[in-house]
């Protein structure tokens, strides 16, 4: 029988109330929270939406449990309460455990609760394993709590989903079938406050093309970014690209849209719409010439390419702005039935302001909130704070203080964007009284790369609520990525009900009892190796995944790799050496060798085989990059049979590496290709779409013939099929100019170089070769072969046998 609960970690939950920390007792914050309490969904709603979602999740249980939607119980507090139903055991079919939640939001977080302690069950996305509750119980045996009441009150209002560029990199080819899923998700993991952003352009071309402004569909597709770069458009960093938008898309995406915010509300959420920044067509300038409209400068083209760049923002001061910010939302609350009065707004991401005037920075910020509150007069201000940690030279102090206060107190909720590397609440004495939401950022790009900041995780948002002066209100997950470093996400999410710090060496060991459905003394080696390895950055840098595989230096190999190369890619700088290693690669080895030690055990769960193909993803691409380095190393001693051998294994490896993640359904290009052209209605659709998504992953924006765009590789992924005909064509050619320079003593034909993998990734963005979308092989058998045959570079004679389970 699986062990549900250890109780030395668990004790502590077994009391009737959980206090929280801190309350954020600002009137204008709570006028607003009481009025979006009080106007969502009925309670026979709610409960009914929370039951279908344990109808999706377990059919075969939904008579088990009893939710009940309950309004006075935590004192106004968001909160769940898990009792053992008093019918239980006496009427056949009876439920055997009642849930009690403020919201269904609670319900389904207090479902996942107990599933997870108490049934030892997991829930993760199906691109990471999916979930594992094979361990709970059948109807009529579920396990029964140890008192009467646990009552688990969050010590924050809100639990913040969602970057406004995941829009971008994950959601973009979703249909309902994959947003269902992802709002149970979200559900279940306790997320209260989501951005929805889906179909936001269809309200703009409305609005657009109203009497009012009267603007044409042909001076729109100048405005809107293709589907894979939706959200740079949005936020005016870039113009055209990718596009047009087919009216289809348009149309398609606003009934999504609907859908989403049906969901979301039935479950008691609060949906964040969008709110106008500024961003105005180029057409603007010829229908009202007298506007005060500044064009902005290049971002991330090559040589400024003005088709794509340079887009234009209307002056707040305007009287323009608040009648196109008021129109927006009033379109939306139209289109959308209404509002829940939280909106998004980034007014200068990456984007600076004309002066650092504080004055003139104060009434900017006024106006932008004017424009939210002409139609909203409830409305709050949703402000991704990623402007203060990335341009930290220009927003000091007093910029922040203009820009925060510019609004009425409590009428603005800071996003704290950067919290688990750079927080800034620290920096600012709590956003001097504004309220905030602490969030992990984690992930940039999308990209396929392990790693993760546990410990910070686990005990630096209790440190920001339990501070002096604390104005924090929540906790967020702002990845610019879903559907990788499942372990992360899982406590982060948890986070928001934990009234204290997390002892991650205890919860990563029940974390693999309950991902796997039982814990092998092998996984328990593994898990404890990957917490203090892999899963403990603690450089202070955020991780982006560099290595050579997916990112072949674009560097003339005479130069030093370790000098330092600015990267524009969303405020990031990373090193010319390609790769951000803070474990040893050794010790990732070792407990890649625990975890295979486990296969005749978990050999059958699909979390165990996601989880030893990414490892073994992780620790084979660090062994490129040590390749890499030897290659080059060969190649500047003039070392021509060295460098020949070498640069044969890191090719050898690059086509195993695909093979590897071949076997694996999560890790195929196929798939995400699929999704793009699925969502078409004609050839030219297909076209478009399948451009769009194959250019996001490789050279993203702009380039010439002998030029590359600066955000090359940015969205990387370690697929099968991208490895096979993408990066392993891109490091042969790379390393066939290096043998030529060597073999005819010659100079490395760098432009050359440059030339020809740009002709490649030309060529592959347009072409239209299908990918599979269904694994082949054993992942298992892959995975240890993979290991075996390189186990000679990675791992010393001091790692154990592959004995233990």
């Amino acid at each position: 029988m699986a062990v549900f609960v250890t109780l030395k970690i668990w004790f502590a939950y077994f009391l009737l109330v959980v206090v929280t920390f801190s309350d954020c007792h600002v009137p204008q914050y709570e006028t607003v929270l009481n009025k979006i309490q009080s106007e969502k969904a009925p309670a026979s709603t709610q409960e009914r939406a929370s039951y279908d979602v344990l109808a999706r999740l377990l059919p075969s249980h939904l008579s088990s449990f009893e939710f009940r939607i309950i309004t006075k119980e935590c004192g106004g507090k968001f909160c769940f309460l898990l009792q053992n139903h008093p019918s239980a055991g006496v009427y056949g079919g009876a439920p055997e455990i009642r849930i009690s939640g403020t919201t269904g939001v609670e319900l389904c977080a207090g479902l996942h609760w107990y599933l997870k302690h108490w049934c030892n069950g997991h829930i993760s996305w199906d691109k990471t394993g999916g979930a594992q509750l094979h361990t709970v119980h059948r109807p009529g045996f579920l396990p029964r709590l140890q008192g009467d009441t646990l009552t688990i009150q969050r010590p924050v209002d809100w639990n913040y989903y969602q970057n406004v560029v995941t829009s971008s990199y994950s959601y973009v080819w979703w249909t309902w079938e994959r947003w269902e899923k992802e709002i149970d998700w979200m559900a279940l993991q306790g997320i209260n406050l989501p951005l929805a952003f889906t179909g936001q352009e269809a309200v703009w071309q409305k609005v657009f093309q109203s009497e009012t402004f009267n603007l044409t569909k042909a001076e729109l597709d100048d405005y809107f970014g293709g589907p894979g770069f939706l959200a740079w458009a949005r936020m005016g960093n870039l113009k055209r690209w990718g596009g047009p938008l087919p009216q289809k898309w348009l149309d398609q995406q606003l009934q999504l849209q609907i859908k989403i915010l049906a969901r979301m509300r039935e479950l008691g959420m609060t949906p964040v719409l969008p709110a106008f920044a500024g961003n105005v067509p180029a057409a603007i300038t010829k229908k009202y010439p007298s506007a005060r409209v500044t064009r902005l400068g290049e971002w991330n083209t090559v040589n400024g390419d003005t088709r794509y760049c340079c887009t234009f923002l209307l002056d707040p001061k305007d009287p323009l702005f608040v009648d196109i910010g008021k129109a927006f939302i009033l379109q939306q609350i139209k289109e959308y039935g209404g509002t829940q009065h939280i909106y998004n707004c980034d007014t200068f991401n990456e984007n600076q302001p004309p002066t650092d005037d504080p004055s003139y920075i104060s009434a900017l910020g006024s106006i932008v909130y004017e424009a939210m509150s002409a139609a909203d007069q409830d409305a709050i201000w949703l402000m991704q704070g990623w402007l203060f940690a990335s341009d930290d030279k220009f927003w000091k102090p007093p910029q922040m203080k203009a820009l925060l206060h510019s609004v009425p107190v409590g009428r603005m909720v800071v996003l704290d964007l950067f919290a688990d590397v750079k927080p800034m609440w620290s920096r600012s004495d709590h956003f001097y009284g504004v309220p905030y939401i602490w969030c992990m950022l984690h992930n940039f790009g999308g990209n396929v790369e392990m790693y993760g900041r546990l410990d910070v995780v686990a005990t630096a948002p209790i440190q920001a609520v339990t501070s002096s002066n604390s104005t924090m209100v929540g906790v967020g997950m702002c990845m610019e990525g879903i559907e990788q470093n499942p372990v992360v996400y899982d406590l982060m999410a948890e986070m928001a009900f934990h009234n204290a710090t997390v002892v991650v060496e205890d919860w990563i060991e029940e974390y693999a009892r309950r991902r796997y459905g039982e814990l092998t003394a092998g996984a328990r080696i593994a898990w404890k190796m990957l917490h203090e390895s892999i899963y403990n950055c603690s450089d202070g840098i955020a991780d982006h995944n560099g290595d050579v595989i997916v990112e072949f230096p674009d560097i003339d190999p005479k130069r030093s790799l370790f000098q330092i190369r600015p990267r524009q890619s969303l405020g990031q700088q990373i090193l010319g050496h390609p790769q951000h290693i803070w474990y040893s690669p050794q010790d990732a080895a070792v407990a890649l060798q625990y975890l295979l030690s486990s296969a005749d055990a978990l050999g059958l769960s699909k979390p165990y085989r996601y989880d030893v193909v990414d490892l073994t993803r992780q620790v084979l691409s660090k062994l490129a990059n040590q390749l890499h380095s030897q290659v080059l190393d060969q190649f500047r001693m003039f070392n021509v049979e060295k460098m020949d051998n070498i640069s044969s294994r890191l090719l050898e490896l690059l086509s195993d590496m695909d093979d590897l993640l071949g076997a694996s359904e999560e890790f195929l290009l196929g798939t995400w290709l699929e999704s793009a052209k699925d969502l078409a209605t004609s050839d030219e659709e297909r076209k478009l779409y399948e451009w769009n998504a194959r250019t996001q992953i490789t050279m993203w924006f702009d380039n010439t013939l002998d030029k590359p765009s600066p955000l090359h590789d940015y969205a990387n992924k370690m697929w099968s099929g991208l490895t096979r005909d993408y990066y392993l064509p891109r490091a042969s050619i790379y390393i066939k100019y290096l043998k030529q320079s060597l073999h005819e003593n010659t100079s490395f034909a760098f432009q050359e170089w440059r030339r020809e993998w740009i002709a490649l990734t030309n060529e592959w963005q347009v072409a239209s070769n299908l990918y599979p979308t269904v694994a082949k092989g054993d992942a298992l058998e892959i995975a240890t072969t993979l290991y075996e045959k390189y186990a000679d570079l990675i791992v010393d004679d001091q790692t154990p046998e592959l004995g233990i389970r």
